[in-house]
Parts: C-alpha cells; sequence; structure tokens
C-alpha cells in the first residue's frame, strides 16, 4: 500500500503516465505469475528500513512533479524494478539450473542404458540336466534334499573318524562306542551316494584304514583268503580265534599305516610294522621296521564288490641290514601257484580262496567295506596313484646313523 499510494496519485494527475504503468505491470504479471509478481513487494516488506525511505521519496516525488511536473522516479518504483529485476534473474539462474540438471540427468540414463546388458547379452543357458529332470552336475544348485542329505552323511563321517581317533582305529575301543560306529556305518550306506561302487573311477587310488571293528590286519587279502578257507561255523570260529591270538602274540610290535592301492586290475594292501629290538639295542631306542605287502589280483568285479585271487606276500622297506639286501632279492610267498595246486586238488568251489571284498559306501574320500563275514573297514582317500608305494629309498641301518646323530648333538650342543 505505501508503494502503490504515490504511483495512484500519479496516475490520477497523468493518466497516459498511469495507464501505462498499469500496462506494464499487467503484462509483467501475466508473464512472471501472480506468485511472482507479488514476491518484490514482499521484498520491500521484509525490509522495514528501505520501505519507509522508499515512502518518503515517493511522496516527495509526488510533491515534486506536482509542483515542478515530470522528473525523478520515485524510489518505490526503483525499488520495485530492482525487485523484478532480482525475481527475473532467480528465474533465469533456475532455469539454468533445471536445464542443467536435465541434461545431466539424460547423460547419466544413457551411460547406465549403456551399461546394463540387453537381453543378447544375458547367459540365460539352462543345464542339460535340468531339462531332462536328473540331478545337477558338481557344482550346480542343489535340492532340499540332497542339502540334508550331504550334511547327514558330514554328520556321520565326523561322528565316525571321532571315535576312530580316541580308539586307536579301533583297536582300543569301548563297547558303547562300538556299537555307535556301527551304526553310523550302517547309516551311511544307507546314504551312497555311488551306484555301482567298485566301478566307479572314485574307487580306484590309494586309501588309509582308519577305522576296523576286528583286527586290522584282516584288511590284507592274505587274511581274506585265508578266511575263505574255512567254512561257515566252528571253522569260521576258530579262524576268529587264531586271528585274536595272532595280534596277542604280536602286541609287542606297532602297527604303522595300513593302506590298500586299487587299480583296475589288483589290490594291494601295504602292512606297516614296527618292533622293538629290545635284547639286541641293549637298552637303546633301536626299532626293526617292514611292510608286509600282500598283492591279490582281481578276478571278478561284481559292481559292488571284488572277487580276488591271491598273488603273493612280501616284506619291503626292512631296515634290517643283510636281510634286506635277501628280500629285494625277490624272496616272496607266492601265494597265486598254492592256490592253483588247490584248485587242482579240490572239488569243492567253496573251499576255493576267492574271498569277496564288497564296498557299501564310497564318496570321493570316504569308503566303507566290508569282507564276507561283514566286518568293517572304514577308509580315507590318500591320494588317486594306483602304483604301489617304493621302499627303495628307506635305509637298511636299524636308525642307528641318525640315533648317533641325535646323541652327538644332544652332548656336544
Amino acid at each position: 500500500r505505501v508503494c502503490l499510494q504515490p504511483h495512484l496519485v500519479i496516475a490520477m494527475r497523468r493518466p497516459s503516465a498511469g495507464i501505462g504503468f498499469v500496462a506494464v505491470m499487467l503484462a509483467w504479471r501475466a508473464r512472471i505469475g501472480t506468485q511472482d509478481f507479488y514476491r518484490p513487494f514482499l521484498v520491500m516488506r521484509s525490509r522495514p528500513q528501505l520501505r519507509s525511505m522508499a515512502a518518503q521519496s515517493d511522496i516527495r516525488a509526488a510533491q515534486g512533479n506536482a509542483n515542478n511536473g515530470p522528473g525523478v522516479l520515485p524510489l518505490g518504483v526503483v525499488s520495485v524494478a530492482a525487485g523484478i529485476l532480482h525475481v527475473a534473474a532467480v528465474r533465469q539462474s533456475s532455469s539454468r539450473k533445471r536445464s542443467f540438471t536435465g541434461r545431466k540427468a539424460v547423460q547419466t540414463m544413457a551411460t547406465a542404458e549403456a551399461e546394463v546388458p540387453g537381453a543378447a547379452d544375458i547367459n540365460l543357458e539352462v543345464p542339460a540336466s535340468a531339462e531332462k529332470g536328473l540331478p545337477p552336475a558338481n557344482g550346480g544348485e542343489m535340492t532340499t534334499e540332497s542339502n540334508v542329505s550331504l550334511a547327514e552323511r558330514c554328520r556321520l563321517k565326523v561322528e565316525l573318524l571321532r571315535i576312530a581317533a580316541a580308539s586307536s582305529r579301533g583297536e582300543k575301543i569301548l563297547p558303547t562306542e562300538l556299537e555307535s560306529v556301527r551304526h553310523a556305518a550302517k547309516t551311511l550306506e544307507a546314504l551312497n551316494p555311488t551306484e555301482k561302487t567298485t566301478f566307479a573311477p572314485e574307487c580306484a587310488g590309494t586309501w588309509e584304514l582308519v577305522f576296523a571293528d576286528t583286527q586290522l590286519f584282516r584288511s590284507s587279502p592274505f587274511f581274506m583268503a585265508g578266511r575263505a578257507l574255512c567254512r561257515e561255523g566252528d571253522e569260521a570260529a576258530r579262524f576268529d580265534w587264531f586271528c585274536d591270538m595272532h595280534r596277542a602274540a604280536l602286541a609287542f610290535s606297532n602297527v604303522g599305516k595300513v593302506r590298500q592301492v586299487i587299480s583296475s586290475t589288483a589290490i594291494v594292501s601295504e602292512f606297516e610294522v614296527q618292533v622293538g629290538a629290545a635284547p639286541l639295542a641293549l637298552g637303546y631306542p633301536i626299532n626293526i621296521d617292514g611292510t608286509i605287502v600282500s598283492t591279490a589280483s582281481i578276478a571278478a568285479n561284481r559292481g559292488d564288490a571284488f572277487e580276488l585271487s591271491m598273488e603273493s606276500v612280501e616284506i619291503k622297506g626292512s631296515n634290517l641290514p643283510l636281510l634286506r639286501q635277501v628280500l629285494d632279492a625277490g624272496v616272496q610267498l607266492r601265494t597265486k601257484e598254492v592256490g592253483s595246486a588247490l584248485a587242482n586238488v579240490v572239488h569243492d568251489r567253496e573251499l576255493l580262496p576267492t574271498p569277496l571284498f564288497r564296498t557299501t559306501y564310497l564318496d570321493s574320500e570316504f569308503r566303507i567295506s566290508r569282507d564276507q563275514d561283514g566286518k568293517l573297514f572304514v577308509y580315507s582317500r590318500v591320494s588317486d596313484a594306483t602304483m604301489p608305494t617304493n621302499y627303495e629309498d628307506v635305509p637298511a641301518d636299524l636308525g642307528i646313523p641318525k640315533l648317533l646323530e641325535g646323541a652327538v648333538k644332544t652332548i656336544l650342543g
């Protein structure tokens, strides 16, 4: 109101100026809109000191124009004009900012569109196993049932290995632990992931015996062949008794690693033994080492079991001087000739030494096998090697050089 009163006075005294002023204001209002049109007046109201000066200047300007004619523009007009220019500048800056922001958004969208692969770039290949409804291959997505089965197998294997380690591979196992191991083994066999276990390529390789519910040496084909010579019943019971006595008589010996090397044509058993030479060592820690190696050819492969035919038994890697040279010269027990002789004499084919060795569970790292009596043997994979161990580098010196070397270091520092 303060700003418009002087202009109304001018419009009354000079109609042409008033008409021109109103025309300019209406044109400006139509150009920028109602809200921006009143913004200069709001600017004036937000500055009390400038508003008072403008009012006084407008009054003086009106008086001067009345007395002396047109001359100086009122300060209110100047202020309104300044406000209009300010609004115009703000609108122009906002317009430029919106234009820049719009261009930036368009560039960003174009870049993103270029980076996002199209339908032609996305590999939507469906596995052939999924198209045929078969289980996914290794590395593929597994079903919930497969995950549960895998988790259960892992749990059972850990439980079995835990008891095996605590019981010295089953030699010092408690009756309750033995029952738990047998139950875990039966459950694993029910979850066996491999069909035709002895045909599977995973069966071949070097396996280490980690548990047995009988004597460890009964994993050897030699003792399997001995059991095959016995009839069921009393003869089988007497053979079990013989194995118990044999282990008791060798209580002074320590059983080392027990391995099976399986190839497509044979199974080789490696049974490492260490015997303390107490009477000869005069109290010194001297041991006699050696490995009993039993070789059996695979007479038939049933898909879940091997029919074995004994070939030979020999001792390798002995550290006993002189005896080592004799053994390395080829001294061995050739059981194949004995079996052939028995085949010509014995007419009852059931008595021929062709033991059946079944594989009831198999995966890439774990194997469960059973002999003809169902004795349990659990193996862990060592490697894929199908060649027997080479013992040529084992020195035949009873370990005396190492003993003397250790004594010198201990005494002399």
